[in-house]
């Protein structure tokens, strides 16, 4: 039996609709401490890695570890039906093998059942090196999505430049260039505005701005973003979910040219 109660639907609609358009049927992995998922892309150029701890339910039972395959599609569908704030509960039954439930308790003591097939994916144990980064930089979600939005007018490539004194994105095209810089900051009224920056060595790097701004969906499920980089290894974007789970993207870099390392 698996059994996994959330105090809002809302919050899974975030997580549902950060994801969809890259990972389209999902690998849910259901063991006694989490429920995860670990899927590439089909371009194979991004790896998603997701993350909720048992504590990030308000109740969860996983009697034996299981697979869930899910059409994210199909999630991101129906859950468009129910309100934000309406309880969700995720029911799986070893008897009913082929179909997972979900129940929705709103206002006036509505509630909504329906069940959605389980698919057959195989869910592989990716090997994720640990990588000693370069750089790790800690900002406003919505300002790394900021930036990301205005590269995107001039460039297909966003290239990233930090020091220990800046972290630096830069955007060039034919028709000119966007050039955004942060300074790390503490010393700020709301610590959701701080910027920091840990540099154990400069790094110049560039990614593709298109998946980059496919990561900002899920600037929904927080205020803050963390970005892991070295100049040769995929780049980090993790999104802490309410300190009990995080969404990570990993990205694979792109061949800098002459130009962007001027």
């Amino acid at each position: 039996m698996f059994e996994a109660k959330l105090a809002n639907a809302g919050l899974l609609k975030k997580i549902v609709e950060s994801i969809k358009d890259l990972v389209t049927d999902a690998p849910f992995d259901c063991s006694e401490t989490s429920m995860s998922l670990q899927a590439m892309d089909s371009s194979h150029v991004a790896f998603v890695c997701l993350k909720l701890n048992a504590r990030f339910f308000d109740t969860y039972r996983c009697d034996r570890p299981i697979n869930l395959g899910l059409s994210l599609a199909n999630m991101s569908k129906y859950l468009k039906q129910v309100s934000n704030d309406d309880t969700c509960m995720l029911k799986y039954d070893e008897k009913k093998s082929e179909q997972i439930g979900f129940i929705f308790d709103g206002r006036n003591s509505k509630e909504t059942e329906w069940t959605l097939k389980l698919m057959n994916i195989d869910s592989v144990a990716w090997q994720i090196p640990n990588e000693e980064y370069s750089v790790v930089c800690e900002m406003p979600a919505a300002e790394f999505q900021k930036a990301c939005k205005e590269l995107t007018t001039f460039s297909d490539t966003m290239n990233i430049k930090a020091t220990r004194t800046a972290i630096t994105f830069t955007g060039k095209g034919d028709i000119g260039s966007s050039v955004v810089t942060y300074s790390p900051s503490s010393s700020t009224d709301d610590e959701n505005d701080a910027i920091s920056l840990e540099v154990k060595h400069p790094v110049n790097v560039n990614f593709s701005i298109k998946y980059m701004n496919q990561f900002t969906k899920a600037t929904t499920l927080g205020d803050r973003v963390r970005l892991w980089l070295s100049n040769d290894a995929p780049g980090i974007v993790e999104y802490p979910i309410e300190n009990n789970g995080f969404l990570k993207f990993h990205l694979a870099p792109q061949i800098c040219d002459d130009d962007n390392l001027d």
